[in-house]
């Protein structure tokens, strides 16, 4: 089975060469006089022709076939494949392996559900789309070993089996079959592990590491991910993203021939949020958001007051076609993020009509006009709520909503940009004085905020950033704290005591007191990547073999109960539903 060339390499160049082929049957038509056969393989499709089709074997989809013949010029070119300008005329065609009618065709136009393309996911994997994601996703990976290499870098392996820890997210647990009771964690990133490599010495570490989080699912997120992991000792931030943006100007260039200008944009998380109304903006269209209050306030509605924060978006050319249905669909989508309701605005017949137009007196309703330059059909939408959180993602999920509807984003188009100085920490919904970290425990609070950790915890920023692609989050990481002290003390504000630091995190602290250089990383979501190249929105067609939206395999049909002999060696008894 000695193949001369790869199916989609074939040329005009080589136009009177005999060759041997092997590859998949993608498609047939025997037309009686005249025989088309188009075969595949893992680099394209190539025509095979011949007018004596009685002189080989009956083939169907699918079949593994063998084939020699010689390569000529087509009379009628297919622009449309890249191999589209010859054809092979068969002189030899022998059947390696038939095959069952497959359950759906397999082309990257494909009828099928995709729950019907994980159960048959090996055949899903034959569509040149799919294929060509996977080559994208290992592509991205060799770039990122061999740029860090040269950077001099040291690819080290952390563990799978840890302790549980919390780090934002449940873990999944492994039973100990050696102490009954006990459980390893499989990690949700390499986290302690990379900074204790900084801690002996490594200086620049990084890892293709696997992670694992129990999480609901979502189009972007998966049970089992993979991150480009990275660690640095003595860089500062500044230094940290610059290294970083190297990587992406390379990868960006080489992948899919994308000049990125550097250095990137940095935006602040608290700027980001109230022009955007995310902390992951996409930028590649408008529709801000802005301050409505001094327009609107104060006025005859009782739901708002002085410490009411009004934010708005101006949607041009919208008032008509946002109906009272489209309206109660976009309050639903407010609703997700804590807020009671949008109120509304637009211009009927050059004045303004709207949900709100009668809390507002003449005098306002003018100036509303005048300032925000309304026109003829144009839409204002905003909320009120004393929690910034609350309205800026809420109007952000409103801004993405009109984006998606109204085709702002130009396909093909890449929007690279880093959003800074995150908060440290985030407030616990009606518990005051309590806080969950906003990125990990282990970040750095910034030199000049570390004053503030006793009495203003909320206004201390941080030495963290995320790398934004396209409005996805497509990587993050911090500066580390390296000092024992300011660990503590950020544990005590997260409400850890100091028996609950000892158990959990001792082991990790206690290499602090023995010269921990100043460090910091940073992890790319490796599906997200390959996500955002591909260009697709749904993260498991970059996955060789995914879970569904239930984290189950519909292949393997995995989770599944095991014999009750693993679990008695397990020492484990399961519960039984009600």
């Amino acid at each position: 089975m000695n193949r001369t060339h790869n199916n989609g390499e074939l040329r005009l160049g080589n136009v009177g060469e005999e060759v041997a082929l092997l590859g998949w049957v993608a498609n047939k038509r025997n037309l009686g006089s005249l025989l088309f056969i188009d075969l595949r393989d893992s680099t394209g499709i190539v025509q095979l022709v011949s007018d004596h089709p009685s002189d080989f074997p009956d083939v169907k989809s699918e079949y593994v076939v063998a084939v020699k013949g010689t390569v000529r010029k087509k009379e009628v070119p297919n622009r449309n494949l890249p191999t589209g300008e010859i054809e092979v005329e068969i002189a030899e065609l022998k059947v390696i392996n038939e095959a069952s009618l497959p359950p759906f065709i397999i082309a990257d136009k494909t009828d099928a559900l995709e729950d019907t393309r994980l159960k048959y996911r090996y055949l899903d994997l034959r569509r040149p789309k799919m294929l060509n994601n996977l080559k994208i996703r290992a592509q991205i990976c060799a770039i990122f070993r061999d740029y860090l290499n040269q950077k001099g870098f040291l690819e080290v392996e952390t563990p799978i089996l840890n302790l549980s820890s919390p780090e934002g997210a449940r873990d999944y647990l492994v039973p100990s079959r050696i102490k009954h009771g006990s459980f390893y964690a499989l990690p949700q990133s390499p986290q302690l592990w990379k900074q204790l490599l900084m801690v002996g010495g490594v200086e620049r570490y990084y890892q293709v590491a696997k992670c694992f989080r129990d999480e609901d699912l979502r189009s972007d997120r998966q049970p089992e991910f993979t991150q480009l992991d990275l660690e640095t000792s003595f860089l500062d931030q500044d230094q940290l993203l610059s290294l970083n943006e190297g990587f992406l100007a390379r990868l960006f260039k080489e992948v899919v021939g994308y000049e990125v200008k550097l250095p990137l944009r940095r935006i602040k998380y608290w700027d980001a949020m109230d022009t955007y109304g995310s902390d992951k903006p996409d930028t590649r269209y408008g529709l801000e958001l802005f301050d409505l209050k001094p327009l609107i306030y104060p006025s005859l509605f009782s739901g708002m007051n002085e410490r009411s924060l009004v934010r708005a978006i101006k949607i041009p050319g919208q008032g008509k076609a946002t109906s009272r249905k489209v309206l109660d669909e976009l309050n639903l989508e407010a609703r997700k993020f804590g807020l009671k309701g949008l109120f509304s605005l637009k211009v009927e017949n050059g004045e303004l009509a709207g949900s709100f137009a009668k809390f507002l007196s003449d005098p306002q309703k003018a100036d509303l006009m005048n300032q925000l330059g309304l026109i003829e059909d144009d839409l204002i939408l905003f909320a009120a709520s004393a929690d910034q959180r609350e309205v800026d993602f809420g109007l952000g999920a409103i801004r993405t909503w009109f984006s998606k509807k109204l085709n702002l984003v130009k396909p093909g188009t890449y929007d690279l940009l880093w959003v800074v100085d995150f908060p440290m920490f985030d407030p616990i919904e009606g518990e005051a004085g309590r806080y969950t970290a906003e990125h990990h425990p282990f970040t750095r609070p910034k030199d000049e905020d570390l004053a503030k950790l006793d009495a203003n915890p909320e206004e201390v920023l941080a030495y963290a950033y995320d790398i934004i692609i396209n409005g996805y989050e497509a990587g993050g990481g911090t500066l580390r704290i390296y000092d024992r002290a300011t660990q503590w003390k950020i544990f005590r504000l997260l409400g850890l005591s100091d028996e609950d630091v000892k158990n959990k995190f001792g082991w990790f602290v206690d290499a602090f007191s023995y010269g921990t250089p100043p460090h910091g990383g940073l992890a790319y979501g490796l599906e997200r990547l390959s996500m955002i190249l591909a260009g697709t929105e749904n993260i498991r067609d970059v996955v060789a073999f995914p879970k569904n939206l239930l984290a189950g395999d519909p292949l393997s049909h995995a989770p599944t109960p095991v014999d009750p002999e693993q679990l008695e060696m397990l020492g484990i008894e399961i519960k039984k539903e009600d």
